[in-house]
């Protein structure tokens, strides 16, 4: 997979690039990812990238140019271009598996009080991680970068990322490990079992469970099975409170 960054501070991406499944990515091959700094295709020796806004207002606006011979550098036939924006669409699991298979990328950090909107002439897509104010794109880049590096055949294992929360529309279940009982609280007796089934069916039930409980808008979304229908109507007439 192809991933182009384009910011003003690379150097917020140092630890990230160090990050072993980022490393990991891209020492075997699966991960082409490149951090560009946009203040190398500014104006002058100052590198100027950013301005005041036309019209008055509070702020510096991030500056079209750079942008855009940042893209006439990096940009290729198949490259699908995303700047991150407070009217972008939400962004989900869906958004990361349907993006790991355009498989280039270029993704647009805005800083500052925002771009000139003749930028959003060159993007795809516009994406938002939710309805709340960072300074910059960094963070959004990141977290759509190490969502896509998970899903990429070989960074991790399969059955590692298969029934993680929102895979399959709900949350995970409930996990445990050693010690068995601290400080009074045991790990349930079937996950001691050594019974396949009945710990399937305890992990779908709590699965189960905690998405009605925390995220009952993700039921709704989701085109339930009559071992799960009929599972929530046992957690139903029990409760919600737990076994």
């Amino acid at each position: 997979m192809r991933i182009r960054i384009l910011t003003i501070f690379p150097d917020q991406f140092e630890s990230f690039l160090r990050h072993p499944l980022t490393a990991r990515a891209m020492e075997r091959g699966l991960l082409d990812l490149e951090i560009i700094d946009l203040k190398e295709y500014a104006d002058g020796s100052f590198r100027h990238i950013d301005d005041s806004p036309y019209g008055g207002g509070a702020g510096m606006i991030l500056r079209c140019e750079p942008v855009f011979r940042a893209l006439d550098k990096c940009r290729t036939l198949q490259s699908r271009v995303i700047a991150f924006t407070p009217t972008g669409s939400p962004y989900h699991q869906a958004d990361a598996h349907r993006l790991k298979e355009a498989g280039d990328l270029i993704l647009i950090c805005g800083h500052y009080e925002g771009m000139d909107e003749r930028i959003m002439t060159a993007v795809d897509e516009e994406i938002s991680v939710g309805d709340y104010i960072l300074s910059g794109g960094e963070l959004p880049a990141m977290t759509i970068t190490d969502s896509l590096i998970r899903l990429l055949d070989g960074t991790i294992r399969a059955d590692s990322t298969a029934e993680e929360s929102f895979e399959n529309g709900l949350l995970e279940y409930p996990q445990y490990t050693r010690p068995a009982s601290f400080q009074g609280m045991d790990v349930p007796e079937v996950l001691r079992s050594g019974h396949a089934e009945k710990i399937r069916r305890w992990r779908l039930k709590e699965s189960l469970r905690k998405t009605m409980t925390k995220r009952p808008d993700l039921l709704e979304a989701r085109s339930l099975n009559e071992e799960e229908l009929q599972i929530l109507e046992e957690i139903r007439n029990e409760g919600l409170e737990g076994n």
